[in-house]
C-alpha cells in the first residue's frame, strides 16, 4: 500500500516509520503541507494518490486550547473533515487518532468504543467534532483513540514527553510531586504503531481503542519510571486540587480494547513491559 503519513516527525509518527516499512510510506510533515490550508493538502494528497491517508497531526496543547478554541477546532475537526473529503475522493482509506479526553472520568471502569463520550475541555470538544466527522462521513476509516502517549521522538509540541520530564527532574535532584488522582494507560508509541500496521493490514473498518494494558495514576507511572531506571528520586504524590489549569482532565480515562479483543488483533503489551522496553531502547540509542 501506498501511505501518505501527516505528521511524520512527531512522536508517533517517528515510530509508524519503520513499523509501515512493508509498504511504501511518504513521510509529510508541516513543512511539507499544513492541514490547516486545505487547498495545498487536496492539491499534495491527490497528486501522491496514496491507499491510505494517515492522520497523527493534531492541535494538542491542551491548556492553550482553552485560550485558541479558533485554532483547535481547525486542526482538530475541520481539518479532518477536509481529509475526510479527500479520502473519500480518492477512494482511500483514512485512518485518524483520537483521544481518551473525549471521556469525562466519571467512572472506575474502562471506557469502551461504545461508552458515551463526554468531553471536559475544548481540547476534548474539537478532538471529539473530528471524530463525529469521520464517522458521519468518511467511507472507508479506522478512526483510534489512545492514552498516555511517550516514545524516543519526543512530543514536538510539548517539548520532550513525561518520562524524559520525569527523568530531567530527578537528575537536577528536584522534589518531583505528581497527581496521584488521575487514573491513565501510558502508551508507548512504538507499541501501538505496530498496532496500527496491523489493523491497516485488515478491512475492519471502525472505532478502536488502543492503549497498553494495565492503568495507574501519573504517580504510580512516575514510580514505576524510578523503580526500572534505578533512580533514586525526591518522588512525593499530590492532588490534582493543587494545579489550577485552564483545561479540566478527565480523572480516570483508562480505554479497554475490546474490538482489538474481539476480532483476535490485540497485540497490546502491559504498560509496565512497554516502559521497561522503552528505557531500554534510550539507552541503546
Amino acid at each position: 500500500m501506498k501511505i501518505a503519513l501527516l505528521g511524520a516527525n512527531g512522536q508517533l509518527g517517528h515510530d509508524l516509520e519503520p513499523a509501515l516499512q512493508a509498504h511504501e510510506v511518504i513521510p509529510l510533515t508541516r513543512r511539507d503541507m499544513d492541514v490547516t490550508d486545505f487547498d495545498r493538502t487536496r492539491r499534495v494528497l491527490v497528486d501522491l494518490s496514496p491507499d491510505v491517508i494517515l492522520n497523527t497531526t493534531a492541535y494538542h496543547r491542551v491548556d492553550d486550547c482553552e485560550n485558541q478554541p479558533e485554532l483547535a477546532f481547525q486542526v482538530n475537526a475541520l481539518a479532518v473533515l477536509n481529509l475526510v473529503r479527500i479520502a473519500n475522493d480518492s477512494d482511500a482509506v483514512l485512518l485518524h487518532i483520537s483521544t481518551d479526553y473525549v471521556f469525562d472520568g466519571n467512572t472506575r471502569e474502562p471506557y469502551t468504543e461504545s461508552s458515551q463520550p463526554s468531553p471536559l475541555s475544548v481540547y476534548a470538544t474539537s478532538k471529539l467534532s473530528g471524530e463525529f466527522l469521520v464517522r458521519a462521513a468518511a467511507q472507508k476509516y479506522f478512526l483510534i483513540r489512545t492514552c498516555g502517549l511517550y516514545g524516543v521522538a519526543g512530543s514536538q509540541g510539548k517539548g520532550g514527553n513525561f518520562v524524559e520530564t520525569m527523568i530531567a527532574k530527578a537528575k537536577r535532584l528536584e522534589p518531583i510531586r505528581v497527581v496521584n488522582d488521575q487514573v491513565v494507560t501510558p502508551t508507548y508509541t512504538v507499541d501501538l504503531a505496530h498496532q496500527i500496521a496491523l489493523i491497516l493490514s485488515t478491512t475492519h473498518y471502525g472505532l478502536y481503542h488502543v492503549t497498553n494494558e494495565g492503568s495507574c495514576t501519573w504517580y504510580e507511572f512516575a514510580k514505576a519510571i524510578f523503580e526500572i531506571s534505578g533512580i533514586d528520586a525526591d518522588l512525593s504524590p499530590t492532588s490534582s486540587g493543587l494545579y489550577k489549569t485552564p483545561a479540566i482532565r478527565p480523572r480516570y480515562s483508562v480505554l479497554e480494547n475490546a474490538l482489538l479483543k474481539r476480532l483476535g488483533l490485540n497485540e497490546m503489551r502491559h504498560w509496565r513491559d512497554a516502559l521497561a522496553a522503552y528505557l531500554e531502547e534510550k539507552s541503546l540509542g
